[in-house]
């Protein structure tokens, strides 16, 4: 199954375009195609467990029942993003792994690519309530993308972490 191509912002010249404006790719598991895969894989791996210095088993089981989120810029994955229907993860929706490449932070690419799950919810599910869990530090972050902090704070893998809850 495949899904609509999102591209976000002006494209002056295909030069600039490629440089400067992600192109969003939403697919299931069985779209991702190898090399996508190891690219997804090897981006999570670097963010989740090299940098922030956790060894946990990023391959869950879950990706294949995700819709998966790519943000390629300049021919390189700079944004990725799981989502998932009500009932897998949470009762609701959800949108979790939401990770930019570190040189591609403090573009604003983090918030259009929240912008984009929740987009890619609405248009695959319809549009509903989407649970999160968050890191807490990250709370502020997706506070300005409409999720609100339900009071579940716990525990993952040594990291802070808080259920936020975001209305249809």
């Amino acid at each position: 199954m495949t899904f609509k191509l999102w591209t976000v912002g002006s494209s002056r010249s295909h030069e600039v375009h490629e440089r400067h404006t992600p192109v969003w790719r939403l697919m299931s598991f069985e779209d991702l195609r190898v090399g996508e895969l190891y690219e997804v894989l090897r981006l999570r791996s670097e963010v989740f467990v090299v940098e922030q210095q956790c060894i946990y088993q990023d391959i869950d089981g879950a990706d294949r029942q995700a819709m998966h989120l790519l943000g390629v810029q300049g021919g390189e994955l700079d944004a990725y993003a799981r989502c998932f229907e009500a009932g897998v993860k949470f009762p609701e929706a959800s949108i979790g792994r939401v990770l930019i490449r570190t040189s591609a932070r403090g573009t604003g690419l983090g918030h259009t690519l929240m912008e984009q799950a929740v987009a890619a919810i609405s248009q695959v599910w319809g549009p509903q309530a989407i649970r999160i869990g968050a890191q807490a530090h990250l709370q502020g972050y997706y506070a300005q993308h409409g999720f609100m902090d339900v009071g579940k704070p716990y525990m993952e893998d040594g990291i802070a972490h808080l259920e936020m809850l975001r209305d249809a």
